[in-house]
């Protein structure tokens, strides 16, 4: 795993996890990384200074979240609040409803990345969201 600070076209600064820097460049290449403040698709890897820890990491988890965790978090929210968990039925009812099957309305849910791609490819509006969605238990 490869932690980098990204940027967006509006510039704002946030981090981000990858599985390789190739996955990075597979992943932005498509359109499925964006912005976590604004959602901005136009995301670049930004300048920044390797890490190395010491003996004790002198941040401080009291100090609160970030702007881009506030904004994560709120988007998190207003995604709960105003859309349907469909879990792993999501690629195929995002289609569905692009193909006039089901009305349209607001979903999220979890895709494996092919089904993403396919989605894409095909036109479908879907964005990926800053956050893995909580699984709804019943």
């Amino acid at each position: 795993m490869i932690k980098f600070t990204l940027k967006c076209a509006q510039g704002h600064r946030f981090d981000s996890w990858f599985q390789s820097a190739s996955a990075f460049d597979r992943l932005s290449e498509t359109g499925m990384v964006a912005c976590a403040v604004c959602g901005s698709a136009q995301v670049e890897k930004a300048l920044m200074a390797p890490q190395v820890q010491g003996a004790r990491d002198d941040r401080s988890l009291s100090a609160g979240p970030d702007t881009a965790e506030q904004a994560i978090a709120a988007l998190r929210r207003k995604v709960e609040a105003s859309a349907a968990y469909v879990g792993t039925r999501f690629a195929q009812e995002a289609r569905d409803m692009h193909d006039g099957v089901l009305p349209e309305r607001a979903i999220y849910g979890e895709a494996r990345p092919e089904e993403a791609r396919r989605l894409f490819e095909d036109g479908i509006p879907v964005a990926p969201l800053p956050f893995s969605p909580r699984r709804k238990t019943n």
